[in-house]
């Protein structure tokens, strides 16, 4: 029997993910680009973006290259779910950036204090 979590639905959702990537044979950049396009053709929040943007920083994908996606896609799914698109992924771009800084900061914290414990 399966142990209650206190996060179902986001534990759901990684399992799901993580199901899907290990099904998938595209590259790592091809794959972003292809969950990024879904997302803006659903008109999804911000928070969904929120899972992809470690990838696409650590697939090195550039802000250039992700105005090529909206680009791109911008005659399939029409200017207003684009320019939604636009601003989630800009917010979601943001708390990526202050979540490392968040964690830099703990980091550099965490050193100190052990430096001056010695």
């Amino acid at each position: 029997m399966a142990t209650a979590s206190e996060t179902p639905v986001l534990d759901t959702i990684a399992a799901m993910t993580i199901d899907s990537v290990e099904r998938c044979h595209m590259d790592d950049r091809t794959l972003i680009l292809t969950r990024l396009a879904a997302l803006v053709a659903m008109d999804a929040p911000a928070i969904s973006y929120l899972a992809h943007m470690s990838p696409a920083i650590k697939a090195d994908f550039t802000v250039e290259q992700l105005q090529d996606l909206l680009v791109a896609i911008a005659p399939v799914v029409g200017t207003a779910r684009v320019m939604s698109a636009a601003g989630h992924i800009t917010e979601a771009f943001g708390v990526t950036l202050a979540l490392a800084e968040s964690e830099a900061e703990a980091m550099a914290q965490a050193e100190a204090d052990s430096r001056s414990a010695s």
